[in-house]
């Protein structure tokens, strides 16, 4: 540089966030070297630590890039600059070797698809990566799905059996080469390779391993009908040919999945356009580095292109693009889309090794496509859609998970949320940040709760992470909250199933004003210990006070009800028909029910014998479906909503084409259907008189808001005496369609919403849990009280993977609240 020492400066940069495994020293290495400046660069557990020695205007250059223009896929949560003392002029740049000492609070990438540099290097006859499954480099490719230990480093890696030849040496090695220290680098010399297993009865009966062959067979075997597991990033998918009919009955057959619609892969964004129609949020999304399997529409063709046994009897599809090199070479080959599933068994983990697919898919499979690098942590698809123009998270995983957060301070000690009993996950604080772990699942067998322990396992391992406090659901039977009261060192903290869903939203927005939040879903345990899920609560932190929602109800036989929802209906009936009236109703699940099985349900109901309250609004989702002839099982979880909502989209179509010519657009269409459709009604059975002007009245803090709102009494809606208007309209000489009052039904919970959160404009709104997956419901609130200020959900799902997040957010308010106090 030519300069005197006494001109110079020297600064240290200590950065975290998900700044490893993302280019980011030799992004960093090229600013600095490129500005002129000294010093060094290395990764260690806290994230990256830069020193930097030069001109100040060429330091505050290379900061000002940093943060306004990091890596593509890194994110900067902190950066914090120190001034130095001088003592030695250096001589260079360097990438210093990684550092491991202490704690980590680095944030781990999650999986990401293949860029389009990569790409091309698998398209170009020329390049050394031509047709070669795991090419990637610092801006894809897999990496929580891989890492066993923090720093992310070759060695620490699943990659660490895999010597680099020499080629891959240099590129390594080199920190103008966009693979340098690209963890799982690798070429056709020297990396993983491709085995296909064909199977007969479950029986291997040929080994292909040459690469080219395995590739002609995979597309030969799909051309020919046949059922394949193949091994991804985080797991094994199911596939098979999306446009034969044949397969796609074998495949439901096989795998005992009757109704539940599979997700598809299409080779490319205009392949994916003959399948479904989307806003340009929604292509965006899809096409994004994540490559989500994305909920979209079905385009009016969709029957010409793939079987209607994909998706049936619902209006959407899930639809993803390929998002490893394996993938793109696949569809590419066989040029027609794929079904792809997640490999499992019913409710189990999403399987990694082929010896697990050979005992439990064995009989599924006719052939069984698998490769020689370990799949370190399980991670199933992401699951997406997009509602007025933002991102709603259903299954938080690859692409996406696990998800840093930071928090607004620092905490005490590090806290443990262990999350739901359905579609849970796990998160983890430890000093001034909070990590959510990918989809673990329903805790209701062995396996998912083993995947439980190795994702707890797993970021003990990675964070050194050791939980002073641990919260959970307070519901005593959930597998996650049996677990935490076996901890018998760590203290316990409860936290109530909706009040933690409205937390989760306040926790990724950092909103710490009072609250009104809507907590529709299936279930959840209640503090007077019946089953709740339509909770709408004025919320201020750890303390909140319920406000309305829905009149209980029996559950027939508990669990048994949940699967046969008949028994919800015919609850709800027993409150307003005679056992007479009942067996004359034009409902086939009741038609086709034994006389004498009608009657023990209804001395069960009388004599409240083997029955279980609730006030869930999923429950009513089922009954009306079932009063509607829609179902009268639930062969999958939310098939009731699925179904009601594509009907009552059928009927807001329908309005839209009747009123276009006075409507000028569709949401005008959607607002004249909403008036003029208004057949159900939400109605008020009591208001209860609140006792107090707290918004809290279950919790023990010492802690009070007053409101003038919160002196408001109670609303509660009658559920059943909205199954008897149904039950007037089914029954009327000119009754009106199914699809019709799929949409009144649905218009009238929406209103009750808007009549509740009008009653509180001083506050702003949250809506979560599972029942607002509902795009047409969550749509129609959100219409309604547009004015209104509503805090997004970003990247956490609002259905029960998002619980662990309001536990620790429960927790870090809970400290904040003692440390003013103190």
């Amino acid at each position: 540089m030519g300069l005197h020492q006494a001109y110079l400066q020297q600064v240290k940069l200590n950065i975290n966030g998900i700044v490893q495994g993302v280019g980011f020293r030799p992004y960093v290495y090229q600013l600095a070297t490129q500005s002129n400046l000294l010093g060094s660069v290395l990764n260690n557990e806290q994230g990256v630590c830069i020193h930097l020695q030069g001109l100040n205007t060429d330091i505050n250059h290379v900061i000002h890039q940093l943060r306004i223009n990091p890596p593509p896929l890194a994110r900067i949560d902190k950066l914090n600059v120190v001034e130095e003392r001088i003592d030695t002029r250096l001589a260079d740049f360097s990438i210093s070797q990684s550092q491991s000492n202490q704690q980590a609070i680095v944030s781990i990438s999650a999986d990401k698809s293949s860029c389009t540099d990569c790409l091309a290097d698998i398209a170009d006859p020329n390049n050394r990566h031509y047709q070669y499954p795991f090419t990637n480099c610092t801006n894809c490719g897999p990496r929580y799905s891989i890492v066993k230990q923090l720093p992310y480093d070759r060695h620490l890696t699943s990659m660490a059996n895999f010597a680099m030849c020499d080629d891959c040496r240099k590129a390594y090695e080199d920190p103008l080469n966009r693979r340098y220290h690209a963890q799982p680098v690798s070429c056709p010399k020297c990396g993983p390779k491709l085995r296909f297993d064909k199977l007969t009865h479950g029986q291997i009966t040929e080994v292909i391993a040459d690469q080219q062959q395995v590739f002609s067979a995979i597309i030969s075997a799909l051309n020919n009908g046949k059922i394949l597991a193949v091994k991804g990033l985080g797991g094994f998918h199911i596939i098979c040919d999306a446009t034969n009919d044949e397969a796609i009955k074998k495949l439901r057959s096989r795998k005992k999945r009757p109704a539940k619609p599979f997700a598809v892969m299409a080779a490319d964004i205009e392949q994916a356009k003959q399948l479904v129609t989307g806003t340009k949020t929604e292509w965006q999304l899809l096409s994004s580095a994540e490559k989500p399997i994305t909920l979209m529409a079905k385009h009016a063709n969709i029957d010409n292109f793939i079987s209607k046994l994909i998706a049936p009897d619902i209006d959407k599809l899930g639809l993803f693009l390929p998002y490893t090199p394996m993938h793109h070479l696949l569809l590419n080959a066989f040029t027609k889309p794929i079904v792809a599933t997640s490999a499992n068994l019913s409710g189990l983990p999403i399987i990694t090794d082929a010896n697990e697919i050979m005992s439990q898919l064995g009989h599924v499979i006719d052939g069984l496509v698998d490769h020689n690098r370990a799949i370190v942590n399980p991670c199933d698809d992401s699951v997406v859609q997009v509602i007025n123009e933002r991102i709603q998270v259903i299954r938080l995983a690859r692409g996406y998970a696990p998800l840093s957060i930071a928090l607004p301070s620092a905490i005490k000690y590090p806290i443990l949320g262990v999350g739901a009993q359905q579609k849970n996950t796990q998160c983890f604080a430890f000093k001034q940040h909070a990590f959510i772990s990918p989809h673990i699942g329903d805790l209701y067998n062995l396996e998912t709760n083993q995947l439980f322990e190795h994702t707890l396992n797993t970021f003990k391992r990675l964070y050194r992470f050791n939980p002073k406090k641990i919260i959970s659901d307070k519901h005593p039977d959930y597998a996650s909250s049996q677990w935490a009261n076996n901890q018998h060192n760590v203290p316990i903290s409860q936290v109530q199933h909706h009040h933690a869903h409205i937390l989760s939203v306040l926790a990724i927005n950092n909103y710490q004003k009072p609250v009104l939040g809507f907590s529709f879903d299936g279930t959840g345990l209640g503090d007077d210990d019946s089953l709740w899920g339509s909770e709408c609560m004025l919320l201020d932190g750890i303390n909140y006070r319920s406000v309305a929602h829905l009149k209980s109800f029996k559950l027939i036989g508990g669990e048994q009800a949940i699967k046969h929802p008949v028994r919800i209906l015919l609850a709800l009936l027993f409150e307003h028909f005679s056992l007479a009236q009942i067996k004359k109703l034009p409902i086939e699940a009741i038609q086709t029910m034994p006389a004498h099985t009608l009657d023990n349900l209804h001395r069960m109901w009388l004599n409240n014998s083997a029955c279980i309250e609730s006030r869930s609004i999923g429950r009513l989702f089922d009954a009306i479906a079932v009063a509607l002839n829609l179902i009268e099982t639930n062969q999958f979880e939310a098939q009731a909503g699925m179904l009601i909502e594509t009907c009552a989209n059928n009927w807001l179509k329908q309005s839209i084409a009747t009123n276009a010519t006075n409507a000028t657009n569709s949401t005008n269409a959607t607002n004249n259907a909403n008036t003029g459709q208004q057949l159900l009604t939400l109605p008020l059975e009591t208001t209860a008189a609140s006792s107090t002007t707290t918004l809290f009245s279950t919790t023990a803090s010492s802690a009070t808001v007053s409101s003038t709102a919160a002196a408001s009494a109670v609303k509660v809606w009658d559920s059943s005496g909205l199954i008897k208007q149904v039950i007037g309209l089914i029954t009327a000489k000119q009754p009106p369609s199914t699809e019709q009052l799929c949409f009144a039904f649905t218009a009238s919970l929406s209103r009750a919403v808007a009549d509740v959160a009008n009653q509180y404009p001083e506050y702003a709104l949250v809506f979560s849990g599972g029942v607002f997956q509902n795009k047409l419901l969550l749509t129609q609130c959100q219409q309604a009280l547009k004015q209104r200020q509503i805090l997004p959900c970003k990247l956490i799902p609002i259905n029960d993977a998002g619980i662990s997040l309001g536990q620790l957010w429960f927790a870090y308010l809970q400290q904040q609240t003692t440390q003013i106090a103190n």
